[in-house]
């Protein structure tokens, strides 16, 4: 059975790696992009989506302008890690144009999708998630009709990549990450900042993996060059859990998206997202004790089956 797939990102380099991952697996159906702030500027968002689709000849599928800045909180980049382009500032000189972006603008053809398909669309957000939330506040039925949410975001130990205790994307806008992990009431998984860590790849994984002979893995190469040389630097190095290794963030989302075995275990709980802290503002909160009184669980994931998620990080590069 065909999974229909829309895909909500911030395009940096993993959201490429999760795209790609996607756009390689076998009866997935991609109904849309949508493009958000985070990692760069949403005009650079917009165009390394579009380069993402025009390596891997899929330029039909529709790419959709959203928000350019957080709900309320002062914008954040991730510039020093991908790149002030998103891509390693490595450039392309027959990048497609911004004129095959859709008019339409994304929050709008989200919910459009989502009502042709009701039911029937897993959403995957790979980025911080003020297209969701805005979403929900302009159609509160839009959760209901999804079959699925599943979100690269937040954190389950308290550990910080971005502040002490805030992971990028809900650090990006905590005010967003809160409204979706308050009003979508579809199944929603969750793949924290530690949980990535947890199951980090090799380098030696890493380096076969793009050394494969094929215009998408000299693409990956020469994107991801940028971020591979900021890794060896002491900041990363104290972001990382568990030590050194290669993790592609975005790409475990996307992977239990397409293959629900890559999950082995989950952490089923009530989450929500600190506001106010000092210290603790946009860190995720696992309310393991049932405080909260939430009816709605998000699932947590916990262990992941590497070598399932290995094989389908090795077909996007293909």
């Amino acid at each position: 059975m065909t999974k229909k797939l829309l895909i909500d990102v911030d395009c940096g380099v993993d959201d490429a790696q999760a795209i790609m991952m996607a756009l390689a697996a076998p009866d997935v159906q991609i109904l849309g992009i949508t493009c958000v702030h985070g990692n760069t500027s949403i005009d650079n968002v917009c165009k390394n989506v579009l380069r993402v689709l025009k390596i891997c000849k899929r330029l039909e599928i529709p790419v959709f302008r959203g928000a350019s800045a957080p709900i309320l909180s002062d914008s954040l980049n991730a510039g020093h890690f991908h790149g002030e382009d998103g891509f390693g500032d490595f450039p392309d000189p027959e990048a497609p144009g911004l004129d095959l972006i859709h008019k339409e603008r994304a929050v709008e053809a989200m919910i459009r999708i989502v009502t042709e398909h009701e039911g029937q669309v897993c959403l995957v957000a790979t980025a911080p998630l003020t297209n969701l939330a805005l979403a929900v506040k302009i159609d509160p039925s839009f959760p209901e009709k999804l079959k699925s949410l599943f979100i690269m975001g937040g954190n389950m130990e308290s550990r910080g990549n971005t502040t002490i205790c805030g992971e990028f994307n809900f650090a990006a806008d905590p005010e967003a990450a809160y409204i979706v992990l308050k009003d979508y009431v579809c199944p929603t998984y969750i793949a924290t900042w530690e949980y990535t860590c947890h199951h980090k790849l090799s380098w030696d994984f890493c380096h076969s993996w793009m050394d494969q002979n094929t215009e998408k893995a000299r693409f990956m190469k020469n994107i991801f060059a940028f971020s591979m040389e900021v890794i060896k630097g002491d900041r990363i190095k104290k972001e990382m859990v568990g030590g050194d290794g290669f993790v592609s963030c975005d790409s475990y989302a996307m992977a239990a998206a397409i293959d629900e075995k890559v999950v082995t275990e989950y952490i089923e709980c009530p989450v929500s997202v600190e506001l106010s802290g000092k210290l603790t503002r946009g860190m995720m909160v696992l309310d393991t004790l049932d405080l909260l009184k939430k009816k709605h669980k998000a699932f947590v994931m916990k262990t992941c089956d590497l070598e399932k998620f290995q094989c389908l990080l090795m077909a996007a590069l293909k």
